[in-house]
């Protein structure tokens, strides 16, 4: 029987994870790398500008629609674990904003209709990993409701009002915010490092959701000084745009999202 023959595309993927896990799992990126993508990232946004910030204005109006959704459905209590959440599904949602990135470097002109037709090399394997994340993303928001069940009882939601006082005037509420906060700091930990780069090398390799997941983890694990700095960033812009009733995203989405495409670029 004649020898197995492998397509020559298929051993160049596995030679590439290969060098991936063998040489860049390294400690090799200096605490400044984040500043690097950030500019890289700036630069993208507003090369062609239009499609990303129609992108980002996007993920703002599908944002206010979830919250209006939300407490027109009397969910109001789901409102602070979803923006948590946000954070956990963030980069599945910029996968468009990659596909500018790549196309620039490509010297292509990027257009909308481009970002938004999404097609991994990975095939279904990016969705896959997508549903994970949503997943994960309901756990948190489970979660939280059954935090505060445990120190608050099991009674009707009384609305963000009266919540709000009762958390941050209360010794019961700010317990309830410190292992609030330390659960969602591990939901947040855990996401963040399989997915910042699993998802753009969904869409550039041939590869496995898996495989991608625990290629990510082990780069954020083995950058760990950057990446906490990376980290920092992302969760402060993403405050700042809350503070903004999130309109802040039109603009910060699309850079952040742009500047993960560099970040995972750098680590490749």
């Amino acid at each position: 029987m004649a020898a197995r023959q492998h397509r020559p595309e298929l051993v160049s993927e596995v030679s590439d994870i290969e060098e991936m896990r063998n040489e860049q799992w390294k400690r090799h990126l200096s605490a400044q790398a984040p500043m690097r993508w950030l500019a890289s990232g700036w630069r993208d946004l507003w090369t062609n500008p239009v499609p990303s910030l129609l992108y980002g204005l996007a993920v703002f109006i599908a944002s206010i629609v979830f919250i209006v959704y939300m407490f027109h459905t009397g969910r109001d209590y789901f409102l602070f674990p979803a923006l948590a959440g946000f954070l956990i599904v963030g980069p599945l949602v910029a996968a468009g904003l990659y596909l500018k990135s790549r196309d620039i470097e490509a010297g292509a002109q990027p257009t909308l209709r481009s970002m938004l037709a999404v097609r991994p090399l990975a095939g279904a394997q990016v969705f896959f990993t997508g549903m994970l994340l949503a997943m994960l993303m309901l756990l948190w928001m489970r979660a939280a409701v059954l935090v505060y069940a445990l120190f608050f009882g099991v009674r009707p939601f009384p609305g963000l009002d009266y919540v709000t006082g009762m958390l941050f005037t209360t010794p019961t509420g700010w317990a309830m915010l410190l292992v609030g906060s330390l659960i969602g700091a591990l939901f947040a930990g855990f996401a963040f490092a399989v997915s910042v780069f699993s998802i753009p090398m969904l869409l550039d390799r041939r590869v496995d959701a898996l495989t991608a997941m625990g290629v990510s983890t082990a780069l954020v694990w083995n950058n760990l000084t950057p990446m906490l700095a990376w980290g920092a960033i992302v969760l402060g812009l993403f405050l700042i745009s809350v503070a903004t009733g999130l309109l802040g995203l039109v603009v910060i989405f699309p850079w952040l999202g742009h500047a993960t495409w560099h970040a995972y670029k750098e680590m490749r």
